[in-house]
Parts: C-alpha cells; sequence; structure tokens
C-alpha cells in the first residue's frame, strides 16, 4: 500500500523557517518524481517544487525561487522542503505527492498519483 505522511508544519512568523517532511511508504519512492503542493482557502492547488528520483534535477514555482530549497534522502524514503524568509502569502495546507509515471519534473496536480494528506503552515505577520 502506498502512503505519503506529510510533517512539520506550523505557525511561524514572517521570516522565519520551518522544514517540512514527506514519508512515504513503497517501493515507488526511489523510482518517482516527488513534488510539493500547497493550497489555501479559495484557491486552485498549485505547484511549489519538484524533485528528480535522483535528485539531480529541481523545479520550484517563481514565488519560492531563492527561499525554498526541495531534497530528498532514497535510503529513507523522505522528501524534504525546507522553507526560509517565509511570508504570510506562504501560508497554506502543504501536500507532497508522488508521479511514478514520468520521466521529467511536471507541475501539474493532475499528473501526480499519489497524495499526502496535508500539513499546514501559518505564516503571520
Amino acid at each position: 500500500q502506498v502512503q505519503l505522511v506529510e510533517s512539520g508544519g506550523g505557525l511561524v512568523q514572517a521570516g522565519g523557517s520551518l522544514r517540512l517532511s514527506c514519508a512515504a511508504s513503497g517501493r515507488f519512492f526511489s523510482n518517482s518524481i516527488m513534488g510539493w503542493f500547497r493550497q489555501s482557502p479559495g484557491k486552485e492547488r498549485e505547484f511549489v517544487a519538484a524533485i528528480s528520483w535522483s535528485g539531480t534535477s529541481t523545479s520550484y514555482a517563481d514565488s519560492v525561487k531563492g527561499r525554498f530549497t526541495v531534497s530528498r534522502d532514497n535510503g529513507k524514503n523522505t522528501m524534504y522542503l525546507q522553507m526560509n524568509s517565509l511570508k504570510p502569502e506562504d501560508t497554506a495546507v502543504y501536500y507532497c505527492a508522488a508521479d511514478s509515471n514520468t520521466k521529467t519534473i511536471v507541475v501539474v496536480p493532475s499528473r501526480y498519483d499519489y497524495w499526502g494528506q496535508g500539513t499546514q503552515v501559518t505564516v503571520s505577520s
């Protein structure tokens, strides 16, 4: 059974940092592109960052470039999102997702076939 579990969310002041983790079960992890998405009330789910199966290729939304860093440890079946210089507009539920079908990073949520339950990140001004 495939399962993704996010952790590390919370409340932080603007300018602060958080590190999200996504723990995966199942043998699909090391062969999958992994991504982070976020969704705030009234808005569509949006792409944040993604990383290739090897970790050598990454992609970021323009809104988080230079502030967020995605990484993975295939030995631990875990992906991370280091979030620095957080802004109130980063407030959202953050989801991790796995794309086990394609070989290149895609930013469309519908292309990801496994999803976690989400973790809330709230940035106060």
